[in-house]
């Protein structure tokens, strides 16, 4: 199966031209000393605005300014002037060098107000919030009037308010924290906006791995504008895309049950292809399915270099299933580590289907695990041969029963390999552990 990485880039552009059109005009402004001394690069507003241009907005300004109370004011006052909606990032924390919240509610006349929720939600979580003698949680509680909280449930800081009937989104400066509040509920908003009416929005957001952006948006395409309360997404977050199914209502009811119409027509149109959804991760995912049957997995990795590995500890209570893993790179480490026969490296290479097959099998023979997972490939940008091309990576799965080998051509640079690599092989497990087809070409 091949995986044609910038063409899926290329497609991705002519699906927001031929099937999006502009929707808002906005502007972002990023706020902290860290960022304007240039001791921490703004990565945020890059994020926010390809994303917001891939769901149809345009981006009038991206503005970057330090902690300063009134320049913060003036700012977010004149993008007010010339955008459709604005987007705030950091300077929302508890600290005293966090200025965001006290400069907007002098700025719009809006007098900070005391949400005695929040803090109850703030309270709640304070065990994972910062502490010192110059942290003060009540302070995240104090908003400009008029706030509403972005997420309930989040374990993080971001409102909005909406002035003039233009909403403004403030987000916290943490990336992380950042880009998820942007596209859990930012985007979300946004692709049903109406003013100042707030109505309810309900989300799903589907995670498919091995279809490109095009081939989910034909397959999804005639559920979009049948209902004007439904909005259909597509990102890219590769090697994944993400799918939103955005609905809407003027009662949590029937937002509710809007999204439940169509989300039983979404979820068989994605089919195996969809590993998951909301916080889910295929690592998580994995990790779930091996823990519901109490079996374990060893990984024996060349070309991902440890990044399959890597990709399973990320789970917390990983070790309950993954034993550990070897990082053979060399063909001596191969033959001495996983026992695979010098005699195969010779007549069918390293990059083989052979030799994915003794990696695995060595893997269950030295750990004792249930699955033996392997990989041996061609990451680039060299070593690629007219019969080997670089993108060429072979995967070796074993249990007790039997030994599967698989081979993949991937496009892409050095990174993108290694990570179609990782998340190939996980899915490859997972396909397995759910007795699905494996949906490639086994060799």
């Amino acid at each position: 199966m091949y995986f044609p990485f910038f063409v899926v880039l290329w497609v991705s552009w002519l699906n927001i031209f031929f099937f999006y059109e502009i929707v808002m005009i906005g502007e972002i402004i990023a706020i902290g000393d860290e960022l304007t001394s240039g001791s921490v690069l703004n990565t945020t507003s890059y994020f926010a605005a390809s994303h917001l241009f891939g769901a149809g907005h345009e981006i009038l300004a991206m503005t970057t300014i330090g902690d300063d109370p009134e320049l913060i004011g003036r700012t977010l006052q004149r993008a007010l002037q010339r955008a459709e909606f604005v987007i705030v990032t950091g300077g929302l924390g508890p600290t005293t060098d966090d200025l965001t919240n006290a400069a907007v509610s002098s700025a719009l006349s809006r007098p900070a107000t005391f949400y005695p929720e929040i803090f109850k939600k703030i309270q709640a979580d304070g065990k994972n919030m910062p502490t010192g003698p110059q942290v003060s949680l009540e302070k995240l509680a104090w908003l400009p009037e008029g706030a509403h909280a972005l997420h309930t449930e989040a374990k993080m800081a971001g409102y909005f308010l909406v002035q003039d009937g233009k909403p403004i989104f403030f987000l916290p400066g943490v990336p992380q924290e950042m880009k998820a509040l942007l596209l859990d509920t930012v985007i979300t908003r946004l692709a049903v906006w109406e003013g100042d009416e707030v109505r309810q929005v309900r989300q799903k957001v589907y995670k498919v791995l091995g279809l490109s952006e095009s081939e989910i948006n034909r397959k999804l395409i005639h559920l979009e504008g049948r209902d004007p309360r439904v909005r259909i997404g597509y990102y890219p977050v590769f090697p994944e895309v993400h799918v939103s199914l955005t609905v809407t209502g003027v009662s949590s009811q029937e937002a509710k049950a809007v999204l439940q119409k169509y989300d039983g027509q979404v979820t068989p149109l994605l089919g195996d292809c969809c590993y998951g959804s909301g916080a889910d991760t295929l690592e998580s995912v994995v990790g779930g399915l091996l823990s519901e049957r109490g079996q374990t997995v060893g990984v024996a990795e060349s070309c991902t270099g440890g990044l399959i590995g890597h990709t399973l500890t990320r789970v917390s209570g990983s070790s309950s299933y993954f034993i550990g893993g070897v990082v053979a790179y060399s063909d001596a480490l191969k033959e001495r580590l996983l026992g695979v026969s010098r005699e195969i490296i010779l007549r069918c290479g390293a990059v083989s289907a052979e030799t994915a097959r003794g990696m695995a099998e060595g893997m269950r023979r030295v750990t004792a695990v249930d699955y033996g997972l392997a990989v041996t490939g061609i990451a680039g940008p060299g070593g690629g041969t007219e019969d080997k091309p670089v993108g060429t990576v072979y995967f070796g799965l074993a249990n007790p029963d039997k030994t599967q080998t698989f081979l993949f051509h991937f496009s892409g640079d050095r990174w993108q390999v290694q990570a179609l690599a990782s998340q190939t092989a996980l899915d490859l497990l997972r396909r397995h552990l759910l007795g699905l087809d494996n949906g490639c070409r086994t060799v």
